[in-house]
């Protein structure tokens, strides 16, 4: 059972009602992963004001997979951030009244995907089988391999899964010591070809491509926090959605920003990668038309049926417990172009 007292107390600690004073609001958030191109749209969030404008002060911290904020937000260390909600289903089952919920949805169709090197067999989802395949125990894409093999067809058996680490796994791929990689799309793509292996030898088998129904990243919020100031979390959703718009109508200054915390980055590639996540995750078709951040209940409902496909609840899933769409801005504050 879930310490509620522990994230009562933390939350408590971080609920500062928004303006008091005439003070920003602190919101520190954490991310899924470390400074790259799709971050972008918090740094213009940052840098172009939006959450100035909101009345917050928000100091943005990389994390280390899809899952790593999840408990960050569950125990009050931050009371905002950015996580799977499939791997967020499965923590509330097993921690039964932790105080985190989604209350955003960022990307609508996920980049989970395989990505394996056609010059070691991987062309279509059947190859895996008799093949190694590099899976970081954390990683989002893999805690959904299951319902993509099941969705397949294929016999996970017949494939040798090599735990691997995050900054081992694109370099294994480039040296052939696995033959595809669980990853997101735009990450364990971009890095291989970073590393030297030619773009026409990837495939990159998206999950969402064969059968997978499932959502992705979501904002994930502290529900007590939530609680104590739902005018700073409705304004840190506005300007978000405010940062993404800024990075999709002009990427190159989004991948600036992220170099400018990132220098080691390289801006063109990190570009490139913000730009696969517009086209491919955030600005789907159902986004174009009802703007970032809400969910629609049929496909949620069918996303936790796959789940159970997969994964044995404790208790019978609950939609509510997952996502709250109360926290969100009017539609037309959430349109991205």
């Amino acid at each position: 059972m879930f310490n509620r007292f522990t994230a009562l107390a933390a939350g408590l600690m971080l609920a500062a009602p928004a303006f008091a004073d005439g003070h920003a609001t602190a919101v520190p958030f954490a991310l899924d992963w470390k400074f790259e191109g799709p971050s972008a749209a918090y740094f213009a969030a940052v840098d172009n004001g939006h959450f100035e404008a909101a009345g917050l002060s928000v100091e943005i911290s990389a994390g280390q997979g899809s899952l790593d904020a999840i408990p960050k937000v569950a125990t009050g260390a931050f009371p905002m951030g950015f996580a799977d909600i499939n791997s967020l289903m499965r923590f509330l089952d097993q921690n039964p009244g932790a105080p985190v919920t989604a209350v955003m949805m960022v990307y609508d169709k996920p980049p989970f995907a395989i990505v394996g090197r056609k010059s070691l067999g991987i062309e279509e989802p059947s190859d895996l089988e008799g093949a190694v395949l590099g899976a970081p125990p954390p990683d989002g894409a893999w805690a959904q391999f299951p319902i993509f093999a099941a969705e397949t067809g294929i016999d996970v058996d017949a494939i040798t899964v090599e735990p691997v680490g995050f900054p081992t796994r694109e370099p294994m791929l480039a040296q052939g010591e696995v033959a595809a990689v669980t990853g997101f799309s735009f990450s364990s793509t971009l890095n291989a070809i970073r590393l030297g292996v030619p773009e026409d030898d990837l495939s990159v088998l998206l999950m969402s491509d064969y059968g997978v129904d499932l959502y992705g990243n979501a904002i994930i919020v502290n529900t007590e926090f939530a609680a104590e100031n739902p005018d700073a979390v409705t304004g840190f959703l506005t300007a978000v959605a405010a940062g993404w718009k800024d990075v999709i109508a002009d990427p190159a200054a989004g991948a600036q920003m992220v170099i400018d915390r990132n220098p080691a980055g390289d801006v063109e590639l990190e570009q490139r990668r913000l730009q696969m996540a517009i086209d491919a995750n955030v600005l789907t078709d159902y986004v174009a038309e009802n703007g970032m951040g809400g969910i629609d209940a049929d496909r949620m409902a069918s996303a936790i049926e796959q789940t159970k496909l997969v994964y044995e609840f404790q208790s019978e899933p609950d939609a509510a417990l997952y996502f709250d769409d109360s926290f969100l801005p009017a539609a037309d504050a959430r349109m991205l172009k």
